[in-house]
């Protein structure tokens, strides 16, 4: 899918298509509304409904649906009346109503082919893909050249993976139509998703030539550097696109982006307040917690409260951010109570790692076109808590500086008879180090895998002498596995009888039976990091996670490889390569099977 606006929070993808489709809350859209309501027959609805446009175009979306609804209460045939609440409603984040609003105003309004246009962008927006290119396509059977049918026409079709034709598209507009911003936009985001910098780059800038006040543009640019590494160009980018007036949708995911990027130079404290914003209703990834609990407010005493933390965002992500659950501990002291709803795959292990909490599991559904979270025990009524909070909100309260993360190692506890299982396994291959390896994620599409190097980039790591290396790989590998054999002759163990994806409790104790994990921050690596494996962890230049450090602070044990520039893996590999013939030489320091520390 092309990509808007990049958001790289861990498991977090980017946003969607709907972020370069323009909005039905632009003021091109509500000139169009506003010139609409001359046809009104019913004059009296009139100054309610311009009311209502002009609180749109102010962001105040609340108030201008109320006005809609009594302007709908006095002449319920208003289809402009219904368009304008649909808006409203939309931009208020409630797609349901939003969606049969729309409908009601395509009834009333049958020839009105901008309904179509915002329809299909509201279809976009609830992952409504294929019946959004339906009405784009039906859009411009009415306006056959019309840009911003093209546009989302072009973005319907790469929402379900049809880049290269939708590029196609675009670019056959372009050449009869130069001049729309908004089209090389989309296009350079397009080209970007196949991996293209330099053309991206060119056509944003070019986007930019044309019109220099496309907000969409400055951000989309400035999430290219904070892509290729290079966080503070992006964020003066991120800055200026962000002093222009915005939908509220697009503001949250601006802000929420400046926040990483703020994170990625070591501006934590303001990072983390802006990264708040990825739980505003406005933010197109925002979850939807469905818990009817006060929420804690950072900087609240937390001495005594019964408090519910749910993980959230990806796997690895959880594990991540339960670096703070020692500190969370220690305040409540011993008349608080801490409850943890976590995925259900980790809750053995996060059982085992912290007994005096309380662990439950959360869901996640999807409801028009939102995620959202709940955590049964609670709806069922078998739990009670005073507050509750997303388990990443808590990092502003304990994670102020860099030097604010402890130097404890490990704080996930693997089952000890699960270790000495596997050691006993791995003791039955040759007598060498045992090396963990992880190349990929699970999670590759938004552009993600430009984060990760090919697997032919493991080439000299995989060439050193006298080391096993062991799959630590969930998901399909088997290519891999194959290509290591027959091109570079080596065989990549794969342990018997474990789910990888599945059995993450034995996966850890696995983990921590080896001498070493190398590999990308996936949700394995930070399991075996978060439970004191010795890791050496790879990233690439600019990663927010590393907090504008030269080190990795979530894990002091961790040691941090990453690229001098985008892409430039091949020094990065040597590296690693050379140290592991250096740590695993005669009276290498990381290896000896006798020397590692027992869980």
């Amino acid at each position: 899918m092309p990509e808007a606006y990049k958001t790289p929070v861990g498991g977090q993808g980017r946003g969607g298509a709907a972020d370069l489709m323009g909005s039905s809350a632009s003021s091109d859209a509500l000139k169009l509304l506003s010139e609409g309501l001359a046809e009104q027959k019913n004059r009296r609805v009139v100054p309610l409904l311009e009311r209502a446009v002009v609180h749109i175009k102010a962001h105040e979306p609340e108030k201008a649906a109320a006005l809609a609804l009594e302007a709908l209460e006095i002449d319920e045939r208003s289809g402009i009346g219904w368009h304008i609440l649909a808006v409203a409603q939309e931009a208020c984040g409630d797609f349901n109503t939003s969606l049969s609003c729309y409908e009601a105003a395509l009834k009333l309004l049958p020839d009105d082919p901008d309904i179509l246009l915002n329809l299909g962008r509201l279809a976009i927006r609830m992952g409504m893909h294929p019946i959004a290119e339906q009405l784009f396509l039906h859009f411009l059977s009415r306006k056959p050249n019309d840009p911003e049918g093209i546009n989302n026409l072009a973005l319907a079709m790469a929402s379900q993976g049809h880049n290269q034709q939708a590029i196609s598209l675009l670019k056959d507009f372009i050449s009869r139509h130069p001049t729309y911003a908004n089209l090389w936009n989309s296009l350079a985001s397009m080209v970007l998703e196949e991996g293209d910098i330099e053309n991206a780059k060119m056509f944003y800038r070019e986007a930019l030539r044309l019109s220099p006040r496309l907000a969409r543009a400055r951000y989309n640019l400035g999430s290219l550097w904070f892509d290729t590494g290079d966080p503070r160009s992006a964020l003066r980018e991120f800055e200026s696109a962000l002093k222009r007036p915005l939908a509220a949708d697009e503001k949250a995911m601006m802000t929420v982006t400046r926040g990483l990027a703020q994170l990625a130079t070591g501006r934590i404290t303001e990072g983390w307040r802006n990264y708040e914003v990825r739980n505003d209703i406005h933010f197109p990834e925002a979850v939807y917690f469905a818990i009817k609990k006060p929420k804690w407010e950072q900087g609240a005493p937390l001495a005594g409260a019964s408090l519910l933390l749910v993980g959230e965002q990806g796997l690895g992500d959880e594990v991540m951010f339960a670096n703070i659950l020692p500190d969370v501990l220690e305040s409540l002291g011993p008349e608080g109570r801490l409850t943890l709803a976590i995925e259900p795959r980790l809750a053995p292990l996060m059982s085992r790692s912290f007994p005096t909490v309380r662990v439950e599991t959360h869901r996640t559904v999807s409801a028009a076109g939102r995620t959202v979270r709940l955590v049964p025990a609670l709806e069922a009524g078998e739990i009670e808590v005073g507050c509750w909070s997303p388990m990443a909100s808590l990092l502003g309260q304990f994670r102020s500086w860099a030097e604010d993360f402890p130097q404890r190692t490990g704080y996930l506890q693997p089952a000890p008879e699960r270790v000495a299982y596997w050691r006993e396994i791995l003791d039955a291959a040759p007598t060498r180090p045992k090396v963990g390896l992880l190349w990929k994620s699970a999670v590759l599409k938004g552009g993600r895998n430009r984060f990760f190097s090919p697997f032919d980039a493991w080439e000299p790591v995989l060439r050193t002498p006298g080391v096993t290396f062991v799959n630590l790989q969930y998901d399909d590998c088997e290519a891999e596995l194959q290509l290591a054999r027959e091109r570079y002759g080596v065989e990549i163990w794969s342990p018997p009888g474990i789910d990888l994806k599945q059995d993450l409790d034995d996966v850890t104790a696995l983990s921590c039976a080896l001498d070493l994990v190398i590999g990308f921050s996936n949700a394995t690596f930070n399991l075996a990091a978060a439970a004191g494996a010795p890791a050496w962890l790879i990233a690439a230049k600019g990663a927010w996670t590393t907090l504008g450090t030269d080190r990795y602070p979530w894990y002091p044990q961790v040691r941090l490889y990453q690229t001098a520039a985008y892409a430039e893996w091949e020094p990065v590999m040597a590296k690693i390569a050379a140290d592991l013939r250096a740590e695993f030489g005669v009276g290498g320091s990381v290896g000896s099977r006798s020397g590692r520390r027992d869980k």
